[in-house]
């Protein structure tokens, strides 16, 4: 048994388990082909306290705070705590976001599902896109990634000096 990934029906991937095995999305060569996950989203009654909970239980650190959310980051992975303003809404997760090379290929395969990509607002210092997934899961989509606040002037200057450079 190699332990390498043997396509399966429809032409998936399936990875076999083994106790112990652990496949790295680096070596299989998966990190070149797609997005990665690189935000999650918390609605909560309270993003102080479940920053205070990150921060001593799993060593996050504070990245950005502003209108009620905290920002907090491991190195890898953006966590936004927002705060939960309704009174029945319920508090969990909000939405993920996806961090992306290609914009006009993901955008492309959106309109498939007939799922528009639509501009995030301009005071939204992470994501500049967001969409839905058939089942009403909400997704934002980066080009800039969401390991720094960039604001709307920003990503337009960036824009402006990438269209030159090209």
């Amino acid at each position: 048994m190699s332990g390498a990934p043997e396509e399966g029906a429809g032409g998936s991937l399936s990875l076999p388990i083994y106790a112990g095995d652990f496949y790295s999305p680096h070596a299989i060569g998966w990190d070149k082909a797609m997005a990665k996950i690189r935000h999650l989203a918390i609605k909560t009654k309270s993003p102080e306290r479940l920053a205070a909970f990150y921060e001593e239980v799993f060593g996050m650190q504070r990245i950005h705070s502003g209108g009620g959310a905290i920002y907090m980051s491991d190195g890898y992975l953006t966590l936004a705590l927002l705060r939960n303003r309704g009174e029945a809404a319920p508090s969990g997760i909000n939405h993920f976001g996806f961090h992306v090379e290609d914009l006009k290929d993901v955008e492309e395969k959106l309109k498939k599902f007939d799922e528009p990509l639509e501009m995030r607002p301009a005071n939204r210092p992470f994501a500049e896109y967001r969409a839905m997934d058939p089942d009403g899961n909400l997704f934002d989509v980066s080009v800039h990634g969401f390991e720094e606040a960039e604001f709307a002037p920003e990503r337009e200057k960036r824009a402006r000096k990438d269209k030159v450079a090209s």
